[in-house]
């Protein structure tokens, strides 16, 4: 059973920063695909970023954070992180780590391919 907790949520302003910390314990990161979700009340969780699990090993964006999201992973932290950039109103939300098993490219972005989940951090812009 993977347990993950989320950290790094906040307030900033509009342009700002944050990064977002989300640990993992009864797993390995580097086993699993890592993702990171967000969701707003009255939404559906919508996909931010995945990093796919080593052997494939690459990073995977949402259109309205790229060039401005970066996910990463340390290993030896067994931490996987979300660094955020260019922070714009639209931006808040709770913001969810998941892992998975799943290497399959189609399927990372569906929030139903993913098992394990932390409880959310807030993230808000203001503007």
């Amino acid at each position: 059973q993977v347990s993950l907790v989320e950290s790094g949520g906040g307030l900033v302003q509009a342009g700002g920063s944050l990064r977002l910390s989300c640990a993992a314990s009864g797993g390995t990161v580097s086993r699993y695909t890592m993702a990171w979700f967000r969701q707003t009340p009255g939404k559906e969780r919508e996909f931010v970023a995945a990093i796919r699990r080593l052997g494939a090993n690459t990073q995977h964006y949402a259109d309205s954070v790229k060039g401005r999201f970066t996910v990463s992973r340390d290993n030896a932290k067994n931490t996987v992180y979300l660094q955020m950039s260019g922070l714009k109103p639209e931006d808040t939300s709770v913001y969810y780590c998941a892992a998975s098993g799943t290497n399959i490219l189609s399927t990372i972005t569906v929030a139903g391919t993913y098992t394990y989940w932390g409880q959310g951090t807030q993230v808000t812009v203001s503007s």
